[in-house]
């Protein structure tokens, strides 16, 4: 009876955990290569090596599973 309309499109769901994962790599890969510059007194100079490139990994492997799942089907 009804026409069923999904909301922005197919591959809304993919799309979003590509964009988490992207954002989860390249935010604090930045933050490596680049630290803030004003530092209030409770900020950190540089950010924690081991909790960076785990955030980078876990966002490396969000978004190329997205791609994968957009690619597949």
């Amino acid at each position: 009876m009804f026409a069923q309309v999904e909301l922005l499109g197919d591959n809304f769901l993919p799309l979003l955990a590509m964009a988490f994962g992207a954002a989860l790599f390249f935010g604090p890969g930045l933050a490596l290569i680049k630290p803030p510059q004003d530092l209030d007194e409770n900020d950190l100079e540089r950010p924690p090596l081991v909790r960076t490139i785990l955030f980078m990994v876990i966002g490396l492997v969000m978004a190329v599973w997205a791609l994968a799942t957009m690619l597949s089907g």
